[in-house]
C-alpha cells in the first residue's frame, strides 16, 4: 500500500463525503435563514419554528435525492473495494 494510493483514498472519501452531504446541508442552512428572517420580521422566538422547517427540509432532500446518493455511495464503495483486492496480492 503506497502514500499515493491512502491519499487518493482519503481525497476520494472526502470528495464523496462532502458530495452526499451538501445538499442536505445545503437545504438546512437556507431553511434556517429563512425562518431566522422570518422571526426576526415577526418577533417570535420558538424553538421548535426553527427545528421543524430544518428537519421536514432536510427529510424531503433524503427521500428525493436517496436513490441518487445510494447509488454514488455503491459505486465509490466498489470502486474502492476493487482497488484493494490487488493490494492484498
Amino acid at each position: 500500500m503506497t502514500e499515493a494510493f491512502v491519499l487518493t483514498l482519503a481525497r476520494d472519501t472526502l470528495t464523496m463525503t462532502l458530495m452526499l452531504a451538501a445538499p442536505i446541508m445545503g437545504v438546512g442552512l437556507i431553511i434556517g435563514l429563512g425562518v431566522s428572517i422570518f422571526q426576526a420580521l415577526t418577533q417570535i422566538h420558538e424553538m421548535t419554528l426553527t427545528f421543524v422547517p430544518k428537519l421536514i427540509g432536510m427529510a424531503l432532500v433524503i427521500v428525493i435525492l436517496g436513490p441518487w446518493m445510494l447509488q454514488n455511495l455503491l459505486q465509490f464503495t466498489t470502486r474502492m473495494l476493487g482497488g484493494l483486492a490487488p493490494m492484498a496480492r
